[in-house]
């Protein structure tokens, strides 16, 4: 075959001393080696998209995942940190928040169904609440800026600190197998009940704890808790 196209001229002088048969096998063979490697190819690129496709569904599960960590000062001065891992695909943010007494509370933004959850150290309940404009504000901040750097230093003179009050609705338990899988897996075996936003606990009312949680827009919020009467 490779010499036919070479040498043209020789290739004519043997197709005219070839029987019909042999001149038919010859022409039917390029034919046949074509689709042969046509469907050689094709079944190549098959398996390529096959891969290419199977990394990269599964690639940016793994890209989007952040672990983020915040450090700010109190109002005393001392350097309280937090980490924050940001889920970029499932549209969730779960704060881990220590305290200055070393103890770690866990908040968990599940801002696909607006819904947040507190998990107090040391307690075997879950605190939930339906989010406001203001948390969606906060957590898209952190959302926007996990993806340029995953360290953030606020300033004490910059920070701005705001405190909500929330009123624990003691009545009011939550069955944890109606709740979205993370905050089942969050709150399994404890106690889970709802609050409500509230002006201040009043002189009447003790509150029990507070949660401070800091954002990269330098915002920081105090979130505390307080039982209603029933």
């Amino acid at each position: 075959m490779v010499r036919c196209w070479k040498h043209s001229e020789d290739c004519l002088e043997e197709a005219q001393c070839t029987d019909g048969s042999a001149a038919s096998s010859q022409s039917h063979f390029p034919h046949k080696a074509f689709w042969v490697s046509l469907s050689a190819g094709l079944l190549l690129v098959i398996v390529a998209l096959g891969l290419t496709g199977h990394l990269g569904l599964s690639q940016p599960r793994s890209e989007s995942i952040q672990i983020v960590r915040i450090t700010v000062p109190d109002q005393t001065g001392v350097l309280i940190d937090q980490s924050a891992v940001v889920d970029q695909q499932n549209d969730l943010v779960t704060f881990s928040v220590t305290s200055p007494a070393n103890q770690t509370s866990t908040v968990l933004f599940d801002i696909k169904h607006g819904l947040i959850c507190y998990k107090p150290v040391d307690q075997e309940s879950c605190f939930l609440r339906k989010m406001e404009k203001s948390d969606y504000d906060n957590v898209h901040s952190l959302l926007h800026e996990s993806s340029q750097k995953n360290h953030f230093q606020l300033s004490g003179n910059e920070t701005q600190r705001q405190r909500e009050f929330l009123g624990v609705l003691g009545a009011s338990q939550v069955d944890v197998s109606t709740l979205e899988e993370p905050l089942q897996n969050l709150c399994q075996d404890s106690s889970i009940h709802w609050t409500k936003r509230v002006e201040g606990p009043g002189k009447q009312r003790l509150v029990y704890f507070c949660i401070d949680i800091c954002f990269p827009s330098n915002i920081c919020v105090s979130v505390c808790f307080y039982y209603l009467p029933e």
